[in-house]
């Protein structure tokens, strides 16, 4: 049986911060930009939280859920340097680490340097190993796949460990909503719950189309979710080549305005993980499939790279007008951005190619 770890730091940004400015402990902290700029929280401490303030946020909204909070500009060589010291504990420990973003890590630790056969042991020794060296904390969960290990690893954040062992797997499956699931945001999740779809369990049981319906493409990988199924290996050093998100209509969409806005709000997200992840990008890309399935790709590419929100929502509403959305009744909309680098690589950096999709 595999043991797979979901090691995720808490609150990483904001922790640094405090962890390196005694005055910020204890005290509602946003790493981000400029409330008067339209900046956005790239990262919250738990103090913030407390208030509502989360990453992807605008700063502005923070500013009034939080009139306290304390505002500091991101430093993502200092982020970096953390990051790099928590990466060599887990490499000393297995080569089969596979990094999500800085921050973030999945670890086969099936066979180990310790020669530990207990993953919540090995758990343990990491998130104290982690603590001893950069003083920050760090979550954990242990479980038999990716998708168990990485939903466990926030069930008792900050400073959590939880193994869900082989035979707690369905009990645990039993516990959980459906936008537990991998790809269901707010929206889906609404969508789901209509048709009666509460818990991840109801997922088995809903009719295959009514899933289809919603979720599109990605019908059959929930329903093996739902089942606690997920074979996917850790793959050490992966690099990281495009993010996006897509959703698929209950009803085919017609108004111009309306397709704008959600694509708006998509190019958004993909925005909000960029600054989180410590990225950014060349490309934006939108994905239109019509009522009749033709499905379209068109990009946009430019220099220099961004992850501002604003760059990327208008860049990817713009490339509507070289489609024939609003003409044509819309089923899908999607939003990707490619091309990424770190911010830090030279400006003169070739673009990779990117092709559309006629």
């Amino acid at each position: 049986m595999r043991r797979i770890l979901h090691i995720d730091m808490d609150a990483f940004y904001a922790s640094v911060e405090q962890r390196d400015n005694p005055s910020l402990r204890g005290r509602p902290v946003a790493v981000g930009g400029d409330p008067t700029q339209r900046g956005v929280v790239a990262a919250a401490s738990y103090e913030a939280r407390a208030h509502g303030v989360r990453s992807a946020m605008p700063m502005a909204r923070a500013v009034r859920l939080c009139p306290s909070l304390v505002i500091v500009r991101p430093d993502f060589g200092k982020y970096r340097a953390a990051s790099q010291a928590v990466f060599e504990i887990f490499r000393s420990v297995t080569p089969l680490v596979e990094p999500l973003s800085l921050d973030e890590a999945y670890l086969d630790v099936t066979e180990n340097a310790w020669q530990e056969r207990l993953g919540r042991v090995v758990a343990q020794r990491l998130k104290e190993r982690i603590c001893e060296t950069t003083r920050l904390t760090a979550s954990a969960g242990v479980a038999p796949n990716k998708f168990l290990a990485k939903i466990a690893s926030a069930w008792k954040k900050p400073d959590g460990l939880t193994v869900i062992a082989p035979e707690r797997v369905e009990r645990f499956l039993q516990t959980l909503p459906v936008d537990a699931l991998w790809g269901v945001g707010p929206v889906t999740a609404r969508r789901l719950h209509e048709r009666g779809i509460q818990r991840l369990v109801d997922v088995r049981t809903v009719d295959p189309e009514v899933l289809r319906e919603v979720v599109g493409s990605h019908a059959e990988w929930l329903r093996q979710l739902a089942d606690g199924v997920d074979d996917r290996p850790v793959v050490p050093d992966r690099a990281v080549k495009s993010s996006g998100s897509e959703n698929t209509f209950a009803t085919d969409l017609t108004d111009l305005n309306e397709i704008r806005r959600e694509i708006d709000g998509m190019a958004r997200d993909a925005a909000g993980w960029l600054m989180r992840k410590a990225l950014v990008c060349r490309t934006v890309t939108i994905k239109v499939r019509y009522s009749d399935f033709t499905t379209i790709t068109r990009s946009d590419t430019r220099q220099p790279a961004t992850s501002h929100a604003d760059s990327l929502a208008a860049r990817a509403v713009g490339l509507l007008d070289r489609t024939e959305a609003g003409e044509r009744a819309v089923r899908l909309l999607g939003v990707s951005v490619h091309n990424l680098i770190d911010p830090e690589e030279p400006a003169d950096a070739p673009a990779l190619p990117f092709q559309e999709e006629a």
